[in-house]
C-alpha cells in the first residue's frame, strides 16, 4: 500500500513598520531556541586512537566547537565493548572535566560501542545501571527523555544524551560531518518512506504509520510501502524499516540531515555485526541512525518511534535531540551520525537594511507572536499582530530599524 501526502509550503507575510534608522538591527532581534547549538555540546575524542584525534579535530573545526567543551580521555583501543569497571572509571573522569553548562556529548569513535550490556551512548547518558538491559526479553527502565519538550536534557532530566560520530575511515566521518553542517536551516524538500518488509518480526513499528501520515500531514510527504527495499529514490529524508540487511543502498539518495534506521537484533554492533550495521546508513549517505547493541527482541520502545523523530525535526531541534526522544527504551541502542544537524532551524536574515526574512517549519498550527521592548531584558509587550502559522514552511517577512529597541519572536 502507498500512501501519498503532499508537503504544504505556507508564505505567510507580514509587515512590521518602525522608524528607520542605520543599525545593526538583526542583533536586537531574539528568537526562540529550537535546538542544542555547538555551546551546548561536548566531544569526547580517545588521545590513543589516531583515527578518534582526526575526527574530534575535524569535528571542532567544522562546527566551531568551544576548546572547552573538547574531552580528552585514554584507553586501548580496537575492541567492541567496555566492562562495566573501566567504563565507570573512564565516565568519572567524564563527568569531572564536562562544563557544567554542556547538554550532549558528541563521540569521537566507532568502537567501543557498548558497555557490558549497554549501548556506549545510553551508558553515557544515565551512567552504567543494569535496569537499562533486558533480563530476557523483558521491559527496561524507561527514558524521562522519551517525546520531551526539554531543550536542556542535562538541567531538565539530569542526563546528556551522546551520539557516535563513527566511521571506520576519516573519509567517512568527515563526509558525515560536512552533511550535517549542510543540512542546518537548510529546509530540504524531501520525503519519509516508512517500509513494511517481508519480515513482520522487525515490521513491528508499521502499526504506527498510518498514525504517522494521518498526524503530519502536510508536513512531510509520506509513502507507506510494502517492500523489501526502495530503490532509485534521491529525495530521501526520512527511512525506517525492518529487515536484517537493507539492499539497495547504493541506488538511494538521501538529503542532508536525513535519518534512517532498520529494526533488527543487532544493527547497533558497528564493527562486528552478523546483521547489517547501522554504520552503513552512514556509509549511503544519512546523517544519523540507531541500532541496538544486544539482543533486545521486537519491542518497538526499544526502537526509535518514526512520527515522534520526525516530529521534533519539524520543530527545528538537532538530530540528537530528534532520534533520543523517540526511544522509550533506549538502553541497549546506540545513536550514531553527526549531532547538530538542524535542516528545520529557523533561519533569519536580513534582506536589506532593516527588512528581514524569517523561515519557520512547523508541524502543526499555531501563533506566531511578536513582542517588543526597548530593554534586551524586557519586559516585551506584545504587538497587535499575531499572524497564524501554518503545518509546513512558513515565511514571515518585516522591517525592524529602531533604536534601542528589541524584538521577541516566539511561536
Amino acid at each position: 500500500m502507498i500512501r501519498l501526502l503532499s508537503q504544504l509550503a505556507v508564505a505567510l507575510l507580514v509587515t512590521l513598520l518602525f522608524r528607520p534608522l542605520s543599525v545593526d538591527a538583526q542583533a536586537n532581534i531574539q528568537l526562540q531556541r529550537t535546538g542544542l547549538t555547538p555551546d551546548d555540546l561536548a566531544v569526547i575524542i580517545n588521545d590513543d586512537d589516531p583515527l578518534s584525534r582526526q575526527i574530534g579535530d575535524y569535528y571542532q573545526k567544522a562546527r566551531h566547537i568551544p576548546a572547552a567543551n573538547m574531552i580528552h580521555v585514554r584507553f586501548q583501543s580496537g575492541h567492541h565493548a567496555f566492562s562495566k569497571e573501566e567504563f565507570q572509571q573512564l565516565k568519572a573522569k567524564i563527568d569531572r572535566v564536562t562544563p557544567a553548562h554542556v547538554q550532549a556529548y558528541a563521540v569521537a569513535w566507532a568502537e567501543p560501542y557498548r558497555v557490558d550490556c549497554m549501548s556506549l551512548t545510553s551508558a553515557l547518558a544515565f551512567g552504567f545501571d543494569a535496569g537499562y538491559c533486558s533480563s530476557g526479553c523483558g521491559p527496561t527502565t524507561p527514558s524521562p527523555y522519551f517525546n520531551s519538550a526539554s531543550l536542556s536534557p542535562a538541567s531538565d532530566h539530569k542526563l546528556r544524551p551522546a551520539m557516535m560520530l563513527a566511521g571506520t575511515r576519516f573519509e567517512e566521518v568527515k563526509a558525515l560531518i560536512d552533511r550535517g553542517v549542510a543540512a542546518d536551516h537548510s529546509f530540504p524538500e524531501g520525503r519519509a518512506y516508512l517500509v513494511i518488509t517481508s519480515d513482520k518480526a522487525r515490521s513491528v513499528r508499521a502499526g504506527y504509520f498510518e498514525q504517522t501520515a494521518k498526524e503530519l500531514a502536510g508536513v512531510f510527504p509520506i509513502e507507506i510501502l510494502e517492500t523489501d527495499a526502495i530503490t532509485d529514490r534521491h529525495d530521501i529524508l526520512f527511512y525506517f524499516t525492518g529487515l536484517v540487511h537493507v539492499p539497495q543502498l547504493h541506488t538511494l539518495g538521501f538529503l542532508p540531515g536525513a535519518l534512517a534506521d532498520h529494526l533488527t537484533s543487532a544493527g547497533g554492533q558497528l564493527t562486528d555485526s552478523s546483521q547489517m550495521s547501522s554504520l552503513r546508513w552512514l556509509e549511503a549517505g544519512a546523517t544519523a541512525s540507531y541500532g541496538t547493541v544486544v539482543e533486545p527482541c521486537n519491542h518497538r520502545q526499544k526502537f526509535p518511534l518514526p512520527g515522534i523523530a520526525m516530529f521534533h525535526y519539524a520543530l527545528g531541534a538537532s538530530a540528537i535531540e530528534a532520534y533520543w526522544k523517540s526511544v522509550a527504551w533506549p538502553g541497549e541502542g546506540v545513536f550514531v551520525g553527526e549531532p547538530l544537524a538542524r535542516p528545520f532551524a529557523p533561519n533569519l536574515r536580513e534582506v536589506r537594511t532593516g527588512q528581514f526574512e524569517l523561515r519557520i517549519f512547523s508541524p502543526r498550527e499555531r501563533l506566531l507572536r511578536i513582542e517588543r521592548s526597548h530593554s534586551a531584558a524586557g519586559p516585551f509587550k506584545p504587538i497587535a499582530q499575531h499572524p497564524s502559522l501554518h503545518r509546513g514552511a512558513n515565511l514571515v517577512r518585516f522591517n525592524f530599524a529602531e533604536k534601542g529597541g528589541y524584538l521577541r519572536v516566539r511561536w
